[in-house]
């Protein structure tokens, strides 16, 4: 089986639930609030193990009474964390105000997530740079430093390993080099607008603002569009629209993490395009009616399940 590699980001997501977003000045009454694992990378990896994919992540946690526990969810969700090196200081945490609709805004604190290169005198440490040709697909996000995404893509091309971007978890443009021959570019709307200054308000502009991405050197965009589903726009060959399965939704932080690693797992598994994104839709569309991200990221029989019951 191919493995999957996910360098990326741990964090402890605090939660807040409120009954919405407070105005400036006031103080909001909250209703709930938790302590639970995510982090792009965390998510991502997790969600791609429990679908069954065998799945290593790279990664920074601190030395804090956060970092054991999400370690632990890692091995409980089948993820080999043999590359995720503890750092002085603070683990990465994320405050989540997570509102009575399901919707979230999050706060984030990289803690020891941008200590990559600190200590090593260099962005990718030997044993990473290693992994990266043994694996079948490489799963980048950006909640790391750029220049770990950089040369992780640098060895992945080198080593005819593809490399998929998740364009979630920093608001700055994105580095031309980081996007030339990129197998997948995966932003949701709001990332697809910002990052080209385009509209996105109907299927029609979310193709042209990611056919952007194909003049800079990207193979496939695949845009993440909330309640809306889902846009796959190769560079050659067939749009492709997945609606989102309705379903009750509680929380969706993590949901795009979810949605990305089972579109990774459909890839390595050689699935067609278009089931692809109905396997990658339902994964997200179980992830969302539950609360949480890490936690909340379903096991394969669960995915499959839903999938035969729908029409």
């Amino acid at each position: 089986m191919r493995s999957l590699l996910v360098i990326g980001s741990l964090n402890a997501d605090l939660y807040v639930e409120i009954p919405r977003l407070p105005i400036p000045g006031e103080t909001l009454a909250g209703t709930g609030n938790a302590v639970r694992s995510g982090g792009k990378g965390a998510n991502q990896a997790a969600a791609a193990a429990r679908l069954g994919r065998l799945t290593w992540l790279a990664g920074r946690v601190g030395t804090d009474a956060f970092a054991a526990p999400i370690l632990t969810d890692l091995a409980e969700a089948c993820v080999d964390t043999a590359l995720v090196k503890p750092m002085p200081g603070a683990t990465g945490q994320a405050l989540i105000l997570l509102q009575s609709d399901g919707d979230n805004a999050i706060i984030l604190s990289p803690g020891a997530n941008h200590t990559w290169g600190l200590a090593d005198g260099f962005a990718m440490d030997t044993a990473v740079a290693a992994a990266i040709p043994a694996s079948g697909l490489l799963l980048l996000q950006r909640e790391i430093p750029g220049e770990v995404n950089l040369a992780a893509a640098r060895i992945a091309r080198s080593s005819g390993v593809p490399v998929i971007l998740d364009a979630g978890g920093e608001a700055t443009p994105i580095p031309p080099e980081l996007l030339i021959g990129l197998h997948t570019f995966s932003p949701n709307e709001s990332e697809l607008a910002r990052l080209t200054g385009l509209p996105v308000d109907t299927l029609d502009q979310v193709e042209a603002a990611a056919r952007t991405f194909h003049r800079r050197g990207v193979h496939h965009v695949l845009v993440k569009l909330g309640a809306r589903g889902c846009l796959s726009v190769p560079r050659e060959g067939t749009v492709l629209a997945q609606p989102a399965f309705p379903v009750p939704v509680v929380d969706t932080t993590g949901a795009g993490d979810c949605f990305t690693a089972a579109y990774a797992v459909a890839l390595l598994e050689g699935q067609d395009p278009a089931r692809r994104l109905r396997f990658a839709c339902a994964a997200a569309a179980l992830c969302v009616q539950t609360k949480g991200a890490l936690p909340a990221m379903p096991k394969r029989a669960q995915v499959e399940a839903f999938l035969e019951a729908q029409p």
